[in-house]
Formats: structure tokens, C-alpha cells, sequence
């Protein structure tokens, strides 16, 4: 695995965080966590639930997650194979192709700092189940349909990620290694605030008042990170931070 590999792992994993952080899903969580383990509102914020409730928490969060994880990966896999494919006919072009991830990457952040929005990014595309099949293939099925919620929040960040997978220099392998950590970032911080839910509610109710300044970090953080994929500087920065931060194995 290339130093620049790395830190693009690093970036996918930050971009599933900042996306959990955002306003189109962080202040969904507590009626998502309801409707897919099927537990009142009242079971989940006691500060300390039984071993049964605990159970249900994570054993439907995981289910919830591994259903968003298969389209997000999907995804991944389909963008790695774009990257594969402009590899094989379009060698010399490359770097054009980089190029053109790196721009879409910076007017994603551009769209998401509210600098200035884009009407594609603007509109909702979100599938719905209204009434959750039992057990935990209903689950499984809302974790599809949570993916498949292209809102203007989580999209511009999910769509930076496919960009940098289908943008630099990759194979099918490295897609769906980008969208299964962009996936973890995304899918830990909601398996913990299932299971410390009571905590959770405290810290949202602190947290909503900063959600636009989240906003606008995430889009501050895409504007770098498409400028640094233009300049071809992830190989440059891994260095860096092996020079600093050396790692072993």
C-alpha cells in the first residue's frame, strides 16, 4: 500500500465522521436507533440499560450499518473500476483524470461551506420505508434506504470520496477499501451513540448549536483535499507525516 494510499484512507475515514456530524444526520440519530431496534424512547436514554437492551442496540446497529456499508462499498467498487479502466485506455491521461477529481472534490467544499450552492447538490433524493419489515432483515433494509438518502449534506461528501477513488491512481481494491473506511467513520460514532444513548442526548443537546460551523469545516476540509489531489500532494504529505509520525511494520 502507497504512503498516498494512506492518507487518503485517513481522508475517508474523517469525511464517514464529519458526515455523521452533519445536520442531515446527527439530529436523526435518536429516531433512527428507535426505528430499527424497535425500543422505546424511554429503554434507550436510561443512563444505565439492561444487558437485553444493550444487545438489541448493537446487534441492529451492525446490521444497520453493514446495510449502508454494502452501497457505499458498492459505490466504491464501481468508481475503483472507472480509475481501472481510464489505467488501461487512457494511461496517458491520467493525470487529467486526477485533475478533474481534485476540482469536483474543491466544489463540493465550495457547495458545502455555503460559499456558494450548486442546484444539482441541492435537492433531496432519499428512499423511505415507512412501515419496517420485523427482525433484522427490516434493518438491513433501512440501512439500504439510509444510504440511498442523497441529501445536500451527506452527498457532497459521500460524492468527494468516489471522486478521489475514481481520481488517482487505483484498482477496484482500493475503491472499495476507500468506501468500506469511509463507512467505519460513519458507522462507529452511531453504533456508540446507540449504546450510550443517554450521554448521546446530552452531548446533541450541546453540540446542534455548532452544526453549521461543522458545515463548514467539513467544506474547508474538502477544498483542501481537492486542491491537494489537483497538485498531486497526498504522496507528499504521507511523507511528512512518516518523517514525523514514523510507522512500524
Amino acid at each position: 500500500m502507497s504512503s498516498g494510499t494512506d492518507v487518503t484512507l485517513w481522508i475517508a475515514f474523517t469525511a464517514g465522521i464529519l458526515s455523521f456530524a452533519s445536520p442531515c444526520v446527527l439530529p436523526l440519530i435518536p429516531s433512527y436507533i428507535t426505528y430499527i431496534t424497535g425500543l422505546s424512547f424511554g429503554q434507550l436514554k436510561e443512563a444505565h440499560p439492561s444487558a437485553k437492551v444493550r444487545m438489541t442496540v448493537v446487534l441492529h446497529s451492525l446490521v444497520f450499518i453493514a446495510g449502508f456499508s454494502v452501497v457505499f462499498i458498492s459505490l466504491g467498487a464501481i468508481a475503483g473500476v472507472a480509475s481501472s479502466t481510464f489505467q488501461t485506455h487512457l494511461r496517458e491521461s491520467l493525470g487529467w483524470v486526477q485533475k478533474i477529481g481534485g476540482i469536483l472534490i474543491f466544489l463540493f467544499g465550495i457547495h458545502l461551506s455555503g460559499l456558494f450552492h450548486f442546484g444539482i447538490l441541492l435537492g433531496e433524493k432519499r428512499v423511505q420505508i415507512h412501515s419496517k419489515p420485523s427482525g433484522f432483515f427490516g434493518t438491513f433494509l433501512v440501512g439500504l434506504a439510509f444510504a440511498a438518502g442523497w441529501t445536500p449534506c451527506i452527498g457532497p461528501i459521500l460524492g468527494a470520496i468516489l471522486a478521489l477513488a475514481a481520481g488517482t491512481t487505483g484498482n477496484l481494491g482500493r475503491g472499495v477499501a476507500l468506501l468500506a473506511v469511509y463507512s467505519a467513520g460513519l458507522g462507529l460514532p452511531f453504533l456508540l451513540s446507540g449504546l450510550l444513548f443517554h450521554s448521546f442526548l446530552n452531548f446533541f443537546n450541546r453540540f446542534r448549536k455548532h452544526i453549521r460551523l461543522m458545515e463548514i469545516f467539513t467544506g474547508v476540509l474538502l477544498m483542501v483535499a481537492g486542491a491537494m489531489l489537483f497538485f498531486d500532494m497526498l504522496g507528499r504529505l504521507s511523507g511528512y507525516l512518516y518523517r514525523w509520525l514514523p510507522v512500524t511494520g
